[in-house]
């Protein structure tokens, strides 16, 4: 019988030693630091005047509108003007058969030639009458008689000479003229037709569209709270001749003149709620045409107190607009805001919910809860155009509370 192995006594020993080297070294590591609070962009929050403007909707009609329309009867010849194109007042612009209206002043003419000869033999016969009458060689009646004619011959001629007059004018209307300068119409009746004949026949419409008027409105409810406001001392309202008006083209870009209001209607319309206002806007160029559809920004005043904020600063939710701020402890603490619906330079303007010298988080805010540690730098312009205070050509269309972009 072969003799056993013995087991080697140092294997478990090795075991042992091996098992107590990776306990030491388990029980050596360091527990895991806590990260750094994130570092955030803040913009100091400063109260300062800007202006009150609203947004409204406007539509442009013609600074003066002239029907032209015949004043007497007659056949229609001729039209004398381009149709769509700019005239100047007394330019003519149609032609009506002027034959019978020759033909009347003729005989107005020819009447008062009548009147005047019998104006002067009754001249004669009254004079006569004064000179034999101290003589007692006519009665009084007769003489009466004799200066009664006479004063009637020389009414006839003066009704005479007023049917020249009439005539004359109705011959000059035969020449139908532009009353205004402006665009001319289309023509509204054809060559042949019979105007003017029992009724005053439109021919067509001069609209004078530089300047235009832009018609606007602005709810009562809203002008009542502005109101409010200016007697709190929180607004300061422009008087209607000073406030101006610019109207934004389809790109947003705004035109080239600006308008000012010269209206503003003392009562509410009934059917819209609503308080009519009126502004005259330069248009030399002839660019904008009446009847369009316009947006416009209304610079009504001023804002006493109100904060400028970087519109990326400013988030929306289901409760409303609101704003990050960094505490003097640095930790993150959320503040609701009033904000206006419209942009200054790429800042939003907040009305109310913070206060001066807040620090608004505006850059980092997706690192940014509320109850954090934060640390707070001072925020950066993104560009030179926006840090120096130039209007970006997206700003003004950009809605209000949008979500910010980080």
């Amino acid at each position: 019988m072969p003799p056993r192995h013995a087991v080697p006594a140092a294997r478990p020993l090795h075991l042992l030693a091996l098992a107590a080297t990776l306990f030491a070294a388990g029980c050596s590591k360091q527990p895991e630091q806590a990260p750094p609070p994130p570092e955030v962009s803040v913009v100091t929050a400063v109260p300062q005047a800007v202006p009150l403007t609203r947004q409204l909707v406007g539509r442009l009609s013609p600074y003066r509108t002239a029907d032209v329309r015949a004043r007497v009867p007659g056949i229609l010849q001729k039209r004398l003007y381009e149709e769509g194109t700019d005239v100047s007042t007394d330019q003519a612009l149609f032609q009506i058969d002027p034959a019978p209206l020759e033909a009347a002043s003729a005989r107005a003419r020819a009447a008062l030639l009548s009147a005047r000869a019998v104006q002067l033999n009754a001249h004669a016969a009254a004079e006569r009458a004064r000179s034999l009458a101290p003589q007692k060689f006519v009665s009084k009646a007769d003489l009466d008689a004799a200066e009664a004619a006479e004063r009637s011959a020389q009414a006839a001629v003066a009704q005479a000479q007023a049917d020249v007059t009439t005539a004359q004018i109705d011959l000059g209307y035969a020449r139908v003229r532009s009353p205004i300068n402006g665009r001319a119409g289309k023509q509204r009746v054809t060559e042949g037709a019979l105007v003017g004949s029992g009724d005053v026949t439109l021919l067509t419409t001069v609209d004078q569209i530089d300047p235009l008027y832009i018609n606007l409105s602005i709810s009562s409810g809203d002008l009542d709270a502005l109101r409010e406001e200016q007697s709190a001392g929180a607004l300061n309202l422009s008087q209607t001749q000073d406030v101006t008006v610019r109207v934004l083209k389809a790109d947003g870009r705004p035109y080239r003149h600006v308008a000012r209001l010269d209206f503003a209607a003392m009562d509410v319309d009934p059917s819209s709620g609503s308080v009519s206002l009126r502004a005259i806007l330069p248009n030399p160029e002839r660019e904008l045409l009446p009847g369009a559809f316009v947006s416009v920004e209304t610079d009504l005043g001023s804002r006493a107190s109100a904060f400028l904020i970087p519109q990326q600063a400013v988030q929306r939710d289901k409760d409303g607009a609101f704003v990050m701020v960094a505490t003097p402890d640095n930790v993150v603490a959320r503040k609701d805001v009033a904000v206006e619906p419209r942009a200054v330079n790429g800042h939003w303007v907040i009305t109310s919910g913070i206060e001066p010298n807040d620090k608004v988080i505006a850059l980092g805010l997706q690192s940014a809860r509320a109850g954090d540690k934060v640390v707070a730098k001072p925020f950066q312009a993104p560009n030179v155009a926006r840090a120096a205070g130039q209007p970006q050509p997206d700003d003004a269309r950009r809605p209000a509370g949008s979500q910010a972009q980080n």
